[in-house]
């Protein structure tokens, strides 16, 4: 069976008193109100990322993250972290790709390879982010956009390291917007993406990999998202900063 995630990415938000205090209540909040089997990510700024690991670490069903990395093990790249500077105090996962990376930072596919190359080196989880923007789903370039981010962007890797992939979808007009994908839209695109790494692998490896939904998840549509059946949790933005409605969330998943 698939693993289920639910992850909540803060972006640049929190002071370090804020976040702790934050993280605080979503770990009392998951211990006394959920007993489903999803995995719950906390995916920090930077700041936070030590402390909330070593909060989380003895705790079955919370882990960390991070929200980027260099694809550069180390050296003169001042500013930047590396995957193995994030292995070393004990996360798990890294985003890769996030659109507001692509979109503000001019990440690329090929970029992204390499980072993805890096993460997984360092026995970490890349959550991979795919999504089209507002005029490429009007003018029905959606499934070309997310074939070609997938395709340059993790298809150079082999069957076992595939396997240790996430994928997020994030159509980029429905991120901070208020809109939300329909779930047939979702589920659509989410079947679309499971089918590409089958042709390109085969259908057990398809079968077996998470991928979410990222884009305007809330406690409203979280249950209807995740009855669909190729839809196997949610990278969670703004409703992450708040705990209730972020435990909400993940409870949607049973």
């Amino acid at each position: 069976m698939r693993k289920k995630i639910i992850a909540g990415n803060w972006k640049m938000n929190k002071s370090f008193e804020e976040g702790m205090a934050l993280v605080t209540e979503i770990i009392g909040m998951v211990k006394d109100e959920y007993q489903g089997s999803a995995e719950v990510v906390i995916i920090p700024p930077f700041i936070h990322l030590n402390a909330i690991n070593r909060m989380v670490a003895e705790i079955n069903n919370i882990s960390s993250g991070a929200q980027n990395c260099s694809n550069h093990e180390s050296g003169a790249y001042t500013g930047e972290i590396s995957a193995g500077m994030i292995k070393s105090i004990g996360a798990e996962y890294v985003i890769v790709g996030h659109s507001e990376r692509r979109q503000y930072f001019g990440e690329h596919n090929d970029w992204l390879a390499k980072k993805i190359d890096a993460v997984i080196k360092n026995n970490l989880t890349p959550i991979y982010c795919v999504g089209e923007t507002l005029d490429e789903r009007e003018n029905n370039k959606h499934f070309e956009i997310l074939k070609q981010q997938i395709s340059e962007g993790i298809f150079h890797l082999g069957a076992d390291e595939i396997k240790k992939v996430v994928i997020a979808y994030e159509p980029v007009w429905a991120i901070g917007t208020g809109k939300t994908a329909t779930t047939a839209q979702a589920q659509e695109v989410h079947a679309y993406i499971r089918t590409l790494i089958a042709t390109h692998y085969n259908t057990d490896i398809a079968a077996a990999i998470t991928i979410q939904y990222g884009g305007s998840v809330k406690p409203e549509n979280a249950a209807e998202l995740f009855a669909s059946p190729d839809i196997d949790g949610a990278l969670v933005g703004g409703a992450a900063l708040q705990s209730r409605s972020f435990v909400d969330i993940i409870k949607a998943m049973k």
